[in-house]
């Protein structure tokens, strides 16, 4: 049986879109830059700050890149951060999950100090072993270091460990560290995106993650 269940936030638990595209135009605002329509920053849910500002600025500058996530994180950290909903059907599938004798850990790219507030809002807290996500500094940034920092943390068989995640950096850091993946296109990610990065289970809801979990057994 897979023992250990790791979830991505973002797209996976909790539907973020107010809160972080809000919060990338007030930045984008602040340093004069070109600062597209809320509908066309859909796209920045999941990769990392990192990855989605030199596309938004055009530069590689990196003094420019890290103003602009600080300016994002002045409005993310206060505002942002509580522009988000829970996906219906989250609690249900993580207590089946846990009713099923499997140890439940978030994997998520977000900054882990943003992240254990978002899980303790949504009360969601009890039902994990404990929360990881990247450091401020940018350690942990993607989801392959990430993914290998939980495991040895945790002191995990990765035969016996699968990630669920809405995005292809799930599903690529979780498959370098020799994890097995569950895709979700209620999120973020589309079928093909997911299917092209090679998710061996792909689902539409909470509900059906249960299942697919319970397959790859």
């Amino acid at each position: 049986m897979n023992t250990a269940i790791l979830f991505d936030l973002d797209g996976t638990l909790t539907n973020p879109y107010e809160g972080i595209t809000l919060s990338i135009r007030h930045a984008l605002k602040e340093l004069g830059a070109h600062v597209p329509e809320q509908k066309e920053l859909s796209w920045c849910i999941g990769p990392p700050l990192r990855v989605s500002f030199p596309k938004l600025l055009g530069t590689d500058d990196t003094a420019r890149i890290e103003q602009a996530i600080g300016v994002y994180r002045e409005r993310y950290a206060t505002v942002g951060l509580f522009e988000n909903t829970r996906y219906d059907g989250v609690l249900e599938m993580l207590g089946a999950l846990k009713e099923d004798g499997r140890k439940l850990f978030v994997a998520t790219s977000k900054p882990r100090v943003y992240a254990e507030r978002i899980i303790e809002r949504f009360e969601l807290a009890p039902m994990f072993a404990r929360i990881y996500g990247a450091e401020i500094d940018g350690r942990f940034d993607h989801k392959k270091a990430l993914i290998a920092h939980l495991i040895s943390e945790e002191h995990l068989e990765p035969g016996t460990t699968v990630m669920v995640g809405d995005r292809e950096h799930d599903v690529v850091g979780a498959r370098a560290n020799g994890i097995r993946t569950v895709g979700v296109t209620y999120g973020y990610g589309t079928h093909a995106e997911l299917a092209y990065a090679g998710a061996e289970e792909i689902v539409a809801s909470p509900a059906e993650v249960v299942g697919a979990i319970r397959e790859l057994d």
